[in-house]
């Protein structure tokens, strides 16, 4: 059976991979992103080149669509999007996500924080209502994974926001898992560590540091992480081989929340 996944935030990062190791399962893919900038945060989002980069390595296995995680409008239309061009959905995976701050909390912006907040958190919600009861209605099958961070178990300094809205995305999930909990829907999280993404070349202006690869340095192993290697971890959380997990938290960070 040819699933059928959306994924948002999908133009590049860990939300692009992510496209690329459903589709290598067998997945077709709607691939969703918002392609523009967010005036209140501090760095480029990705465009539509991005996306349709993303489209083109797969041909008709994934389909482009335009829309921001935040309004249940355009959520709504990657739900109908998918039933309608492949036939069903099986899986979603909130990937989108935005990092601002780079001053003490107090210091920041109520536009920075509600869109840190309303990105990561309020596109996570929009996501998961418009798609939970098509996947209820599959009967058998059905998966929400979100991208949440190591940010979700740390304090991390001057980025307050991000790690609220972290926090929350873990709680939401495990939250929805236990609504699901009598059904064949499953919810969880996968908490990334320091990954080589826009989003962390952009955490990296905020700190002040040379580049990205200085992140590598705080983690265990020693080295920043692939998208790759967290997309690995989504796709198999959209398989039928993580029937038994649901509420769960797993962290791909090279070890950075062990101690």
């Amino acid at each position: 059976m040819n699933r059928v996944a959306i994924v948002t935030g999908a133009a590049r990062g860990i939300g692009a991979a992510t496209v690329d190791a459903l589709v290598n399962e067998g997945f077709r893919v709607v691939a969703v992103d918002r392609c523009r900038d967010i005036a209140d945060i501090p760095y480029a989002l990705a465009t539509p080149a991005d996306l349709d980069a993303v489209v083109a390595r797969h041909g008709d296995a994934v389909l482009g669509l335009v829309g921001d995680a935040r309004s249940a409008a355009d959520m709504e239309l990657a739900v109908d999007t998918a039933v309608r061009h492949f036939g069903r959905l099986d899986a979603v995976v909130a990937a989108a996500g935005v990092v601002g701050g780079g001053v003490p909390l107090w210091e920041m912006t109520d536009a920075a924080f509600d869109a840190v907040m309303s990105v990561n958190l309020l596109g996570t919600r929009r996501l998961i209502d418009a798609a939970v009861p098509t996947l209820l209605a599959n009967g058998g099958y059905g998966r929400i994974v979100a991208v949440a961070s190591s940010a979700g178990q740390l304090g991390l300094r001057h980025l307050a926001a991000y790690s609220a809205a972290k926090h929350a995305v873990v709680g939401l999930i495990r939250g929805v898992a236990m609504d699901l909990a009598e059904t064949n829907v499953t919810a969880n999280a996968v908490s990334p560590g320091s990954t080589r993404t826009a989003m962390l070349d952009a955490s990296a202006v905020l700190y002040g540091l040379p580049s990205a690869e200085s992140f590598g340095e705080q983690q265990p192993m020693g080295r920043l992480l692939e998208p790759s290697e967290q997309a690995a971890m989504i796709a198999w959380l959209c398989s039928p081989h993580s029937s038994a997990i649901t509420g769960a938290n797993l962290a791909v960070d090279g070890g950075m929340t062990v101690n």
